[in-house]
């Protein structure tokens, strides 16, 4: 009977063991506390509407298309809920009047990561940061480059200790760039967007 009942504390202590372990390797691999990632991703973006500029006169206001954007960059966690980010994405778009437009975003940011939620791997975050948009057109167009602002909110699922699964809403605000033909304005590029992505994350260590 003493065989038994101790047989049985083994086992218990055992099974307590083993799940304070899996929660340790669980804890470890959704936070990113000291630990540098790279990121990948690409999606959708939705720009705002734009002057369209032909002849080097305004000609309209054109609707915007709806623009693939891609790309990717860094990601480092300095406390278990605080962690910066630094991506560059590119994106173009076409008017219904005909100009095109492209921006290459360089963003740099702060992000808040909820961590110890019920469903597990699950981490969502919410971000701020600052952002330098360096922007083009078509048919021989300047457009000038602006800083914006952004906030974001996302969900990194992690499918191990190194690799997430991630996606991404992001609202860009800043201001008109003038769009210049000959060295003169002849128009204003809207820079406000709103892109949906989703990519992957690699952490190092």
């Amino acid at each position: 009977m003493k065989k038994r009942m101790v047989a049985v504390s083994l086992l218990v202590a055992c099974c307590l063991v083993a799940d304070y372990a899996m929660a340790a390797g669980l804890n470890s691999a959704e936070s990113i506390v000291g630990r540098l990632g790279v990121t990948g991703r690409i999606g959708f973006l939705v720009p705002a509407d734009n002057d369209a500029v032909g002849t080097g006169v305004v000609i309209g206001r054109g609707n915007s298309d709806v623009g693939f954007v891609g790309g990717g960059g860094f990601i480092f966690g300095f406390t278990d809920n605080i962690a910066a980010d630094f991506e560059i994405t590119h994106t173009g778009f076409d008017t219904d009047s005909g100009t095109s437009f492209d921006t290459t975003n360089f963003s740099l940011g702060a992000q808040y990561r909820f961590l110890n939620l019920p469903v597990m791997h699950l981490v969502p975050y919410a971000g701020i940061g600052v952002d330098i948009l360096v922007n083009g057109a078509n048919n021989g167009l300047d457009v000038d480059t602006v800083a914006g602002i952004h906030v974001k909110g996302g969900v990194d699922y992690f499918l191990m200790r190194q690799l997430a699964l991630t996606t991404e809403l992001k609202g860009v605000i800043a201001p008109n760039a003038d769009i210049k033909s000959g060295g003169g304005k002849v128009g204003e590029f809207d820079p406000d967007s709103f892109s949906m992505t989703f990519g992957v994350r690699y952490f190092f260590n």
